[in-house]
């Protein structure tokens, strides 16, 4: 199993397709789920799946993960990106590899899956997603 980061390829047609809204009001909503190493995500995830997701038993981390807070959609010259507030699962116990945004609004679509480089353990802690700064060449998601 591995954990390939990749924008969702049906993403691509889907965002042509009007299916994703990243306006920060009245936008659509978007969850970010945690994974093992155990998981097999790649440009092919189409959807959001319990497979491999981190345990939810316990541990801190609730089946699905965490509800993102879209900042919104920036122009910056001919580059459009978005940004989502880092987020921050408490009183965590559980290690994670990587991990899956996903649009609950339109049938758990999913955005984009992220490879964290190894696995990143929290022990009764918090465990938090800090997304990059929010920049033509740094934001989480750049059309350009």
């Amino acid at each position: 199993m591995a954990i390939t980061q990749a924008i969702s390829s049906t993403f691509k047609s889907e965002l042509l397709g009007a299916e994703h809204n990243f306006k920060a009001a009245g936008g659509n909503v978007f969850k970010i789920a945690l994974y093992t190493s155990a998981a097999s995500l790649d440009s092919s995830t189409t959807a959001y799946t319990a497979t491999g997701e981190v345990s939810s038993s316990g541990t801190g981390y609730t089946t699905g993960g965490n509800t993102l807070t879209n900042l919104g959609i920036t122009l910056s010259g001919a580059i459009a990106f978005i940004d989502f507030s880092d987020t921050t699962w408490t009183t965590a116990t559980f290690t994670a590899a990587g991990a899956l945004i996903y649009n609950t609004s339109s049938s758990n679509k999913a955005v984009a899956i992220f490879n964290f480089g190894g696995d990143f353990t929290a022990t009764n802690g918090d465990f938090s997603v800090i997304f990059p700064a929010a920049t033509t060449t740094t934001a989480v998601l750049i059309l350009n």
